[in-house]
């Protein structure tokens, strides 16, 4: 199964079915998941990275408990648009996960991101840095998922 274009995720899951959004970190992995109507996105938890397999198996029960149709997952682009070696071990992510199951993909280009994230954390919400590293992946992850959501709809709307 290829991954697919963002713009046409919709079409290959069901209706009122959520997506789930990754950021896709060294250590960890935030996970977002959006209402069945793909309006909003909320983070949902922090996965900690050791094995592949073991990572992949809690996702895909993430998936099946919240009857999740799809993945976004968060391309870490850099500034230029081009793909450095994050980006290519997303898409290596990205492929070994349907390897093991077919699963739609798209991605997200998630630059800056995470620095979003932290200034909303630091600026608004005025979390100190040990509160900030507990759900700043977490969040990012959500950021990711939401522009995904609104870049989906904002082209619906287009249409």
């Amino acid at each position: 199964m290829p991954v697919l274009d963002l713009l046409d995720l919709p079409a290959a899951c069901p209706p009122d079915t959520p997506w789930m959004g990754l950021d896709l970190g060294e250590k960890t992995i935030g996970v977002a998941v959006s209402d069945s109507t793909r309006l909003i996105a909320s983070p949902l938890e922090l996965i900690r990275k050791s094995k592949f397999t073991q990572e992949a198996e809690h996702l895909f029960k993430l998936m099946a408990h919240r009857k999740v149709s799809a993945l976004v997952i968060g391309l870490p682009a850099n500034m230029d648009g081009t793909e450095g070696p994050r980006a290519q071990s997303c898409r290596a992510f990205a492929r070994n996960l349907q390897r093991l199951r077919p699963v739609n993909i798209a991605f997200w280009d998630e630059r800056l991101s995470t620095s979003a994230v932290e200034r909303f954390l630091i600026e608004d919400l005025d979390l100190n840095r040990k509160r900030r590293a507990q759900v700043v992946d977490r969040t990012a992850a959500a950021w990711i998922l939401q522009g995904a959501l609104d870049r989906v709809r904002d082209q619906a709307t287009w249409v």
